[in-house]
């Protein structure tokens, strides 16, 4: 009887992610075996629509379908059989038969799928490729000296091939694309298990996917190889101009902003391609790893192969990526610094009208306090005249009044009455504005 334990509720991707592990199994039911691979480069759209293509052929041979969301389905159709992993930015399609013939390549995989339903699939071709698992006997291979008698299965052209999984196998292909359209890859038994052959397919498909994904970022790299050397020699020219004495700091300002437009722009528009060529790089290291290839004698290995044509155009990508990356931050820097030597001149432009507002109002400041001045003198003459007209008006009345002293008199009293009230008026007015 099972026992249940008071433990915490569980997560609800709990059985999900635990079952991740076991979601892309090899498929392999026997050997021998052929199979025939596609990856397909697919929009969103277009993934959409091959979910119901796929529906549409397990109705046909009356098999269940594929759950809705999964991204990945395999099942057994009368004389073959199909697997489908649907990835980030393409699909594939693996089909399966179980049968041996004195040419591998002569009928393949896909001849058994129907027709009209293989020329409804979506998306563009990225890689499509032929492998057969036979046996030494099978084809007449006696030993790793009878290198030349493989080569008519790949048109006679050079081949590259090792031992892998400790022995087990000895896989070989020439990494060329025949007039099928389709590449190839022979694997001849020595001792594999079926669960062994079904990863060593799954690893081969794998690195030719990886690899011509890989390369996608390269043509654009390419591409844009002019476009840095423009934009550097461009900022150079910038930089430059930055160190004349002449030049004009608004103009060099809206080109440097032009600038970093156009290399941001570069930046953002490839840098998911250029990660992406990084990433699938890494997996084909991985894949080719996972062979653990011994070499025969006289023949490149897939490692060796793939290192010398795969490594200089990821790196050239890289480069190319990484320069970018460079560029970005010294318009950056320039313009940092175009922009401080901006702000310094506005700076030393606004301190010198600060300067000149200063002088202005310490001209008018001088002027009030004149003004002032004369104000004075103008109203003790206009007060000491009133004074006057009252000492007049009382001397008619008979009282005896001397009237130019009383006037005279009245004028330093009158000075001094005004100026206290004047300072009592600037006290209040500091009080005020404080």
């Amino acid at each position: 009887m099972t026992t249940l334990f008071p433990i915490p509720e569980n997560h609800p991707q709990r059985f999900v992610l635990h079952n991740e592990v076991h979601a892309r199994a090899s498929f392999i039911q026997s050997l021998p075996v052929r199979a025939s691979h596609l990856a397909l480069l697919l929009t969103y759209d277009e993934k959409m629509q091959e979910r119901k293509h796929l529906i549409t052929l397990c109705e046909r041979f009356g098999v269940a379908p594929p759950e809705k969301d999964v991204d990945h389905f395999s099942a057994t159709f009368n004389s073959f059989q199909v697997r489908w992993e649907q990835h980030g930015e393409f699909s594939t399609y693996s089909f399966y038969i179980y049968d041996s013939k004195q040419d591998p390549f002569a009928d393949s995989a896909m001849k058994k799928v129907p027709v009209d339903w293989m020329s409804q699939l979506t998306g563009q071709v990225m890689v499509a490729a032929h492998a057969a698992i036979v046996s030494a006997n099978e084809i007449n291979y006696t030993n790793d000296a009878d290198i030349a008698g493989l080569s008519r299965y790949f048109a006679n052209n050079p081949i590259i091939g090792s031992k892998v999984t400790g022995g087990a196998a000895s896989v070989f292909t020439d990494f060329r694309i025949h007039v099928d359209g389709f590449s190839r890859f022979l694997i001849i038994n020595h001792d594999l298990r079926t669960e062994q052959a079904g990863r060593l397919l799954q690893r081969l498909f794998e690195i030719e996917v990886y690899r011509v994904m890989a390369l996608l970022a390269f043509p654009i790299a390419r591409k844009l190889y002019p476009e840095l050397k423009k934009a550097d020699r461009q900022l150079y020219t910038i930089t430059n101009a930055m160190t004349q004495p002449d030049n004009n700091d608004a103009t060099l300002l809206d080109e440097l902003t032009i600038l970093a437009a156009e290399v941001e722009n570069h930046i953002s528009t490839n840098h998911f391609r250029f990660a992406a060529a990084s990433a699938y790089y890494q997996l084909v290291g991985n894949r080719v790893s996972d062979l653990r290839e011994v070499r025969i004698q006289g023949l490149q290995t897939f490692g060796e192969f793939i290192q010398r044509r795969l490594e200089p155009a990821i790196n050239t990508c890289e480069s190319i990526s990484h320069r970018f990356t460079l560029l970005s931050e010294r318009v950056s820097n320039a313009s940092q610094l175009l922009r401080t030597k901006v702000d310094i001149i506005i700076e030393r432009q606004n301190q010198a009208l600060l300067t000149s507002m200063a002088l202005r109002a310490k001209m008018q400041l001088r002027m009030q306090q004149m003004v002032e001045g004369i104000s004075m003198v103008a109203i003790t003459y206009y007060a000491a005249s009133l004074t006057g007209k009252i000492a007049e008006a009382l001397h008619a009345m008979g009282l005896p009044i001397n009237v130019e002293l009383v006037e005279g008199i009245s004028i330093p009293f009158i000075l001094v009455i005004i100026v206290i009230s004047i300072k009592r008026i600037h006290k209040i007015i500091a009080n005020t504005t404080e």
